[in-house]
């Protein structure tokens, strides 16, 4: 009988234990749901009371400003007009001007209308509702006043941009398709179609450009004009004798390096002149007549010439007939400078080819003058200048280095 009570015991202690769980089960659940149904009735009328949300876009703020300015309303507490302060009515009026005109503000009213907003709206409010500038918040109305006010300058454009294209087709620079003919001058056509088109023609026909004139070409104006380490000779000659076959100085001219005319002297004939050449050399009587002395010619050229490089065409004829002896290392005769010869092809051009063919200058189209041809040497020597001392220098050094071996001892 023991054994069977204990066991109804343990039994009831189980059931005893099981009801006890259930009911703080139970309990608490009565307890979360009563707490729930608090909750829910006071949030109840909180989302009642919620305010209206701000406009997310820039263009809803003018339409909704309503709920703006409750917003406002909520959050700004009444100030008085005095000392500079402005009161929540003048706040809400200068608001709705600004809001008023909902098209795109001028130049003028965008700068009020950021001052107004600045002053109607709180520090706090602006940063959540991150408000456009004024100028800003009309997109929409704005780029078409801008494409109404473009619409005059482009047509104000139109007429300078026609004015472009006539410009454009008159400079148009003629072309070998334009010259189709072959049998025309082209002189001519320089004077009709101009430079341009008569270089095209030569070129096609196989004429070498036109000269340039000699006086610019030749000669540079802003340059030194006095005496430089480099000059260039040239003389002129009349005949004297039967039939004039034997020649005598008529006229020195110097220049220096820049092609400035240094020295010129006509020289008073020492025997009667049986033939001037007037053709060629462009003497005449008249101008050697009242010359100067051949003994102060010689001795003033020999001044200038003295330890100084001299550049001349043929030059040991100009030497010859001044009588006066230049050391050869100082000597440059463009007639004998080999590049020279091979351009002309010829062993001893002339100064009129050389001139043609390298220069593109013309000269001696005429009569002859001193100073010209000295300056055309001058200028065939400066252009090559750099060439021809470089290879001076190294025939030089060539033979000092083989004089060298000759006289060291086997």
């Amino acid at each position: 009988m023991s054994k069977a009570k204990e066991k109804k015991a343990h039994s009831d202690a189980k059931i005893h234990k099981h009801t006890a769980k259930d009911k703080r089960k139970t309990f608490w659940i009565k307890q979360n749901l009563k707490k729930k149904k608090k909750f829910e009735k006071q949030a109840a009328p909180r989302k009642q009371q919620e305010k209206p949300g701000p406009p997310q876009e820039a263009q809803q703020i003018s339409a909704n400003w309503k709920s703006l300015q409750q917003i406002l309303k909520s959050s700004q507490p009444e100030k008085r007009h005095q000392n500079g302060f402005t009161t929540k009515k003048h706040q809400e009026n200068a608001f709705q001007r600004s809001s008023v005109n909902t098209g795109a503000p001028s130049k003028r009213d965008s700068g009020k209308k950021e001052k107004q907003l600045s002053t109607v709206v709180p520090k706090e409010v602006g940063e959540k509702l991150k408000l456009p500038a004024a100028s800003d918040s009309h997109q929409s109305a704005a780029p078409k006043r801008k494409k109404d006010k473009e619409i005059p300058n482009s047509e104000e454009e139109g007429p300078k941009k026609k004015k472009k294209k006539i410009s454009l087709v008159e400079e148009r620079k003629p072309t070998e398709d334009d010259l189709w003919f072959d049998d025309v001058d082209p002189d001519v056509i320089e004077e009709t179609m101009g430079a341009e088109a008569a270089e095209i023609m030569r070129r096609k026909q196989g004429i070498r450009s036109k000269s340039k004139e000699p006086e610019t070409s030749l000669v540079k104006e802003s340059a030194f004009s006095g005496i430089t380490q480099t000059v260039a000779i040239d003389c002129e000659m009349v005949g004297v004798g039967p039939d004039g076959e034997e020649s005598i100085l008529a006229r020195v001219s110097l220049v220096n390096k820049f092609g400035k005319c240094i020295y010129d002297k006509y020289v008073k004939p020492t025997e009667k002149v049986t033939d001037y050449r007037t053709a060629v050399s462009g003497i005449r009587p008249e101008d050697i007549k009242d010359g100067e002395d051949i003994q102060t010619v010689q001795r003033e050229v020999a001044d200038i010439l003295k330890g100084r490089i001299v550049v001349g065409h043929a030059i040991h004829n100009d030497l010859k007939i001044l009588l006066l002896d230049h050391p050869k290392k100082f000597i440059r005769d463009t007639q004998k400078y080999k590049p020279f010869r091979r351009i002309a092809k010829s062993c001893r051009p002339s100064l009129k080819v050389l001139c043609r063919e390298v220069l593109n200058v013309k000269v001696q189209q005429g009569e002859h003058s001193s100073v010209q041809d000295a300056q055309a040497t001058m200028r065939l020597y400066t252009l090559v200048k750099k060439q021809w001392e470089a290879e001076i220098s190294g025939k030089k050094k060539n033979k000092e280095s083989e004089e060298k071996k000759k006289r060291k001892p086997r």
